[in-house]
């Protein structure tokens, strides 16, 4: 395709509107604009291709045999850009909202809060994808990732929804007491982590701690990681957010507390969103207040 030597798109767009509708009153209205700027960019089309589009000899004007040669083409043209626009807005408002997040954050943060979306916004369909694993967003696949850490993820756009460390946690009857003053002292418990995730370990590594838990380790659901800690079950690393009541009420004892600045963030590809993802944006950053 040979851009440079194109006419400019708007007086083609003039032209096309004007074919169509047959005088130039009614091509403004089409396209919004006045009748005098429909004629000069008729005029302008014209000295670009340098050759004469309209007849001028009668009341009103009429298209040349070149000129109605050029409307065609056009009409095909123009037509078929607008099929496909059609084809892919059409296509993104049939598809679900995609938004991937961690099981813990599902059960604790979102799911409470989403029969409000839903009741404000009954014509979007939502996909919910609980996972602990990283989901990499793609063009025609996930919108919205929900995501735990500082925010520095290569590729995405992303901005703070729920501040809030990370924290080791445990039920006072596994501790039965013991004095808990280095991550050495827990080696030995029980640990549990969120399917699809590696806390415990990764956590140890934070710490410098290079030997590996001798306790069991159990791997479950996050919407059931809780409910295990507080049976006394083991050893977790939560977010605090997520277990404020119970460290209040002592059912839950902080052992450490890492990552000040941390938080769950609202991940986007770069680019324009969907209005469909925008409007679940602009409802999340309503349900910012604390936990």
């Amino acid at each position: 395709m040979d851009w440079l030597h194109m006419p400019p798109l708007a007086s083609l767009r003039a032209f096309s509107a004007f074919a169509e509708a047959g005088n130039v009153v009614q091509a403004g209205a089409a396209l919004n604009v006045s009748h005098s700027a429909i004629s000069q960019q008729l005029r302008a089309l014209e000295s670009h291709l340098g050759a004469a589009l309209l007849d001028r000899s009668g009341r009103a004007l009429a298209l040349t045999s070149e000129g109605a040669h050029l409307a065609r083409a056009l009409q095909l043209g123009f037509g078929a850009i607008q099929a496909a626009v059609q084809e892919i807005t059409q296509a993104g408002t049939a598809r679900p909202l995609h938004v991937t997040c961690t099981p813990m954050f599902a059960a604790h943060w979102l799911m409470p809060r989403l029969p409000g979306f839903q009741a404000d916004n009954p014509g979007i369909d939502l996909v919910l994808d609980p996972t602990g694993s990283l989901v990499e967003l793609k063009p025609g696949g996930i919108d919205i990732a929900l995501r735990y850490g500082d925010g520095s993820w290569p590729g995405l756009e992303t901005e703070m929804l729920l501040a809030s460390p990370m924290v080791v946690v445990a039920a006072p009857g596994l501790l039965g007491g013991r004095q808990v003053s280095a991550p050495e002292d827990l080696l030995d418990l029980p640990w549990l982590e969120e399917l699809g995730t590696s806390e415990a370990g990764l956590w140890l590594q934070s710490r410098g701690v290079s030997e590996g838990l001798r306790g069991p380790r159990t791997r479950l659901p996050g919407n059931l990681l809780m409910q295990a800690v507080k049976a006394g079950q083991g050893v977790a690393v939560s977010v605090r957010a997520f277990v404020e009541e119970e460290l209040a009420e002592g059912r839950l004892l902080a052992l450490f507390t890492e990552g000040q600045g941390r938080g769950y963030h609202i991940a986007t590809r770069p680019g324009v969103l969907r209005p469909e993802a925008r409007k679940f944006i602009a409802w999340l950053r309503r349900q910012r207040q604390p936990f």
